[in-house]
């Protein structure tokens, strides 16, 4: 019996799903909150943000499934936000960043996790809409890709998510140069200068879309592309500061 079903089984089983996702969800809440708010700051710490991310996907994905049928990128991104607690837990890692600071600070940090967390979303949507596609080119459209909505739906969501994902990362950049003097010290260069070099990836995507009607493979190369992009600046960087430094 398949998890996911298409017709009535599906709206059968979605309250279900959610029920359980939001079970999870609370248990993550209740461990990321004692491992996040600490006496001298927030701890930012790579494995403690890597379980942010992927909390917050976890509630978009949520609140995307309450009106879309997006059930199919569970499959991906709740086994990520399990391994994700497991190493918060097990590995610990600190990197206290202080809350009584700018709120110029505070809304960059928070902004640019947004964003990438919605753009991480797009980045699960484009595999998905990759496997589907190559089924569909191969005329294998059984099992686990029937229940897939069609290919122009998922599309339009993928765009949806990178659209919104795009508008927080130029907010966050903007708010980044105009307020934020380090932006391009020589420990968060890299940082600053991969986040652009993703910006202008998904702008190049979302012009692509709008002039020439960009689709398919070429649309998830991009956007896979730009998400490497953004995970080089964000956890890499974090991994070279926190744990090959050290």
């Amino acid at each position: 019996m398949r998890l996911f079903a298409g017709g009535d089984k599906l709206v059968f089983r979605k309250p279900l799903l959610l029920t359980f996702a939001v079970l999870a969800l609370f248990i993550h809440s209740r461990l990321l909150y004692q491992s996040l708010f600490l006496p001298g700051g927030i701890n930012l710490g790579i494995f403690n943000a890597f379980s942010l991310v992927s909390w917050l996907i976890v509630i978009m994905l949520i609140l995307t499934m309450v009106r879309k049928p997006v059930e199919s990128l569970g499959i991906l991104l709740f086994p990520i936000a399990a391994f994700a607690i497991l190493l918060e837990l097990l590995i610990p890692s600190e990197h206290l960043v202080n809350i009584h600071g700018t709120w110029q600070l505070q809304a960059h940090i928070i902004i640019s996790i947004a964003a990438y967390s919605l753009l991480s979303l797009a980045m699960v949507q484009a595999i998905v809409l990759y496997v589907q596609d190559k089924h569909l080119r191969n005329h294998q459209p059984g099992g686990f890709i029937r229940s897939l909505p069609p290919l122009q739906s998922m599309e339009y969501l993928l765009f949806q998510l990178i659209t919104f994902g795009y508008v927080l990362l130029t907010v966050g950049l903007i708010i980044g140069g105009l307020f934020l003097e380090n932006m391009f010290a020589k420990h968060l260069a890299h940082k600053t200068i991969l986040s652009i070099a993703a910006w202008v990836i998904f702008s190049v995507l979302l012009w692509g879309r709008y002039r020439y009607g960009w689709r398919g493979r070429k649309a998830i190369h991009w956007t896979l592309g730009g998400f490497i992009m953004l995970m080089l600046a964000y956890f890499g960087s974090k991994m070279v500061l926190e744990i090959i430094k050290t």
